[in-house]
């Protein structure tokens, strides 16, 4: 019964509010931590990607091989695609010099493509269906297309016409409650919806990383890169912690 019951689990969590407040802090942490090791450091946002590419390669490799949900696990992919989203995102729009526009352009493009594939290939694109390799390989593709594209759109917010991190956040934080009242008041697909939501935190994120570490003079608290970070982090391991997480059904599940 035990081995029939993990067969119809999911290695991702249920998206819960518990979800969604520790994929905002991770998504932060992504854009303090990716900034450290390609600003702070001076490694550059060429090496710092190639870096942080090895790291989500390496983890992904661990999610997929596991035989069950494992929160920290999961959380700590997610991470890995939030930092290397950060500097991707960075070296497209300003090292490729495409601007914010024609990077969040390309990246909105091959979000769509993955998650296109992903949905030729196995008729749906629904979270709770990632249970087997081939489906997770389309899932964490489609995910960190979603974070480099909301990192993205974060700075293209902030950046553009002196908006500023603060104002930035605020609309981003403004826009998640639109797929949250089309969740709960009209029959707009839960799929679209997830995507959607999933792809708006990490703006906010994004904008509230710069708006902690960047300097006073450019709209930040000037908060150190490393200490901002380390303070999310372990904010995030707590509610990992201390608020358990189980894997997601499949629908129709009991």
């Amino acid at each position: 019964m035990n081995q029939i019951l993990k067969a119809n689990l999911s290695k991702v969590p249920e998206v819960t509010l518990v979800f969604w407040i520790i994929k905002i802090l991770a998504t932060t942490l992504g854009e303090t931590g990716g900034d450290a090791v390609s600003m702070t450091m001076g490694l550059g946002y060429a090496v710092a990607s190639l870096i942080f590419i090895g790291i989500f390669l390496v983890a992904v490799l661990f999610q997929i091989r596991a035989k069950a949900f494992h929160p920290l696990l999961y959380w700590f992919v997610i991470v890995a695609t939030t930092t290397a989203g950060t500097t991707m995102a960075d070296f497209a729009d300003r090292s490729l010099g495409i601007g914010y526009p024609g990077g969040a352009s390309l990246l909105f493009v091959l979000l769509l493509v993955s998650l296109g594939v992903w949905y030729r290939v196995e008729g749906s694109i629904a979270v709770e269906t990632v249970r087997s390799p081939r489906v997770e390989m389309f899932y964490w593709t489609a995910i960190m297309f979603s974070q480099t594209l909301g990192t993205a759109l974060g700075d293209w917010m902030a950046d553009t016409n002196d908006f500023g991190y603060e104002n930035g956040a605020l609309v981003f934080a403004g826009g998640l409650v639109v797929p949250v009242l089309l969740h709960y008041y009209t029959k707009v697909s839960p799929v679209l919806l997830f995507w959607s939501a999933f792809i708006l935190t990490r703006p906010l994120g994004a904008t509230l990383g710069d708006l902690l570490d960047k300097p006073v003079a450019h709209g930040g608290w000037n908060i150190s890169r490393f200490t901002a970070s380390a303070v999310i982090a372990v904010f995030m391991i707590a509610c990992i912690l201390l608020f358990k997480q189980r894997a997601g059904r499949h629908p129709g599940e009991a």
